[in-house]
């Protein structure tokens, strides 16, 4: 069972750059696909990114890509999500998930995803 733990986010300004990190631990990490998600103030979890157990492929919402970039590091059982360009609508909590059932770029769904992290707060001001 994999625990997970996100760092790094923050405030910044509209354009400005962060970068986020999920930490694993307690699990086979390169067996987990791995992916981002948000959650708006007042709105519902939403998909960010997903990326496959080796980093081959990677898939993103129509919101971010461009935009945010997901990779992993599977020597340093860390997945990370670069983000540029930030727009005030990218306020979110952002959430880091696993799952070991299947290998697959387009698991954009919450159920798709067993164990999750307990979030960073990430704020745009415009």
């Amino acid at each position: 069972q994999v625990q997970l733990v996100e760092s790094g986010g923050g405030l910044v300004r509209a354009g400005g750059s962060l970068r986020l990190s999920c930490a694993a631990s307690g699990g086979t990490f390169s067996t987990y696909i791995m992916a981002w998600f948000r959650q708006p103030p007042g709105e519902a979890r939403e998909h960010v990114a997903t990326i496959r157990r080796r980093g081959t492929n990677t898939y993103y919402a129509a919101s971010v890509n461009g935009r945010f970039t997901i990779s992993r590091d599977n020597a340093q059982n860390t997945v990370y999500l670069q983000m540029n360009n930030l727009k005030p609508e990218d306020t979110a909590v952002y959430y880091c998930a696993a799952d070991q059932r299947w290998d697959e770029a387009r698991a954009v769904r919450e159920w798709e995803f067993t164990y999750w992290g307990q979030g960073t707060q990430v704020t745009v001001s415009s």
